[in-house]
């Protein structure tokens, strides 16, 4: 059993560092995607059952010159109360002040507070002490269930837990889950273990890709990188997304992936566009021979079918970008293949882990959200962690 499942809450204010930075709509401020808000109800549910109170804090876009009514908590109030089967959400108009103390100390078995924006503070993401200090006076334990937010070194992620005792600080749920997932593909992987690396630029993945080789059996990489390996190896690209100052880099990851007898899959044929554009002129070619004046935008039928096979034969599986520009419909198919294979090969026994934004939106838009082992809430934080970075939100409670 998890800390967090085994504590009692009963009667006590527990603070919480959640992650609730939505997107909201820019003309009505009404929340267009709640995913990482329903992420952060078991956890506030599992306090209230027990008798405790919830005192929830989070960020909102990216304020730069203090409060502003677009980015303030209050535009969630309601949804979350929705979420929450009824239950009246108390709102806080600051995080610090004196209204968010009194509203906290008078909090009851129960109940709910919502504090505005900790990022209408500087102090919040400088990861000042002192304002890390006044934040944890507020609730009596302190839980970090913000993966997306845990390889910041900010006040409520990372310096907050010092002044809680140990047996007072604790991951919530989400956290939970989200860590013993990565957990277990970076340290208990059953081999095969594939990787699917995918997105525009082999720079935002050089290190993932450096530290999977020490992990994996196979990676698979898609996308518009991959044509930076192709060019690399001396194979033509037409007008294809290509970093020139990564080719050696490139070559560097190929050689090394030979030496380790790590298997690395490039997409064998391309779809082509003639231009970016969802109504462009399409066509099939060699990724290693796209035609002069032709982009390579999604990977092809030969190239989903081998990465298919790879896939269903996996025992575990990383899935972090997509294979092409998958939000145009006809540049979806080869992103689409593969959340078709990696949801059989959950289905034959495999774990499989998908995360990134891109990723988790097209598993999302294809019907494939229930039909994969874990979906990782934290982009940017699970990148980091799978580079073998030492995530600070992480270390706080570990210490």
């Amino acid at each position: 059993m998890s800390k967090f499942d085994t504590y009692n809450f009963a009667g006590k204010k527990a603070l919480i560092r959640v992650d609730f930075n939505v997107p909201l709509d820019k003309k009505t401020l009404e929340i267009t995607d709640d995913t990482r808000m329903r992420a952060a109800i078991p956890t506030i549910q599992k306090i209230l059952k027990d008798g405790g109170s919830v005192i929830l804090m989070s960020h909102l876009g990216r304020p730069k010159e203090g409060p502003e009514d677009k980015s303030s908590l209050k535009h969630l109030v309601n949804h979350l109360s929705k979420l929450l089967n009824g239950t009246t959400v108390l709102f806080a108009n600051d995080c610090i002040g004196e209204q968010a103390f009194l509203t906290a100390h008078m909090l009851r078995a129960g109940e709910v507070l919502l504090l505005e924006n900790l990022r209408f503070y500087k102090e919040e993401e400088k990861g000042e002490e002192a304002f890390a200090e006044k934040l944890s006076r507020l609730g009596d334990v302190y839980i970090n269930d913000a993966f997306g937010t845990a390889h910041r070194a900010h006040a409520s992620t990372a310096v907050i837990a010092k002044f809680f005792a140990t047996d007072k600080r604790m991951f919530g749920l989400l956290m939970e889950g989200e860590v013993s997932s990565a957990e277990k593909v970076l340290h208990q992987s059953e081999k095969p273990f594939t990787a699917i690396i995918g997105g525009a630029k082999v720079s935002d993945k050089i290190l993932i890709i450096e530290n999977l080789l020490e992990k994996a059996t196979d990676i698979i990489i898609g996308g518009g990188m991959a044509y930076t390996f192709m060019k690399a190896r001396g194979g033509k690209i037409g007008n294809s997304l290509c970093e020139d100052d990564r080719l050696e880099t490139a070559v560097a990851l190929l050689k090394k992936a030979t030496a380790k007898g790590v298997s690395i899959h490039l997409p064998e044929d391309s779809v082509l566009a003639d231009k970016f554009d969802a109504a462009a002129n399409t066509n099939i070619a060699p990724s290693d021979a796209v035609p002069d004046g032709w982009m390579g935008l999604d990977i092809g039928p030969k190239a989903c079918g081998i990465f298919a096979e790879v896939i269903r034969r996996s025992k575990t599986i990383l899935w972090n970008g997509p294979m092409g520009v998958f939000e145009m419909e006809k540049f979806q198919a080869g992103t689409k293949a593969i959340a078709v294979a990696v949801a059989e090969a959950t289905q034959n026994g495999g774990f499989s882990l998908v995360g990134g934004g891109d990723s988790v939106a097209a598993v999302n838009q294809f019907g494939f959200t229930d039909k994969v082992s874990y979906i990782s809430t934290g982009g940017g934080a699970m990148l980091e962690y799978f580079e073998g970075k030492v995530l600070p939100g992480i270390a706080a409670i570990n210490d």
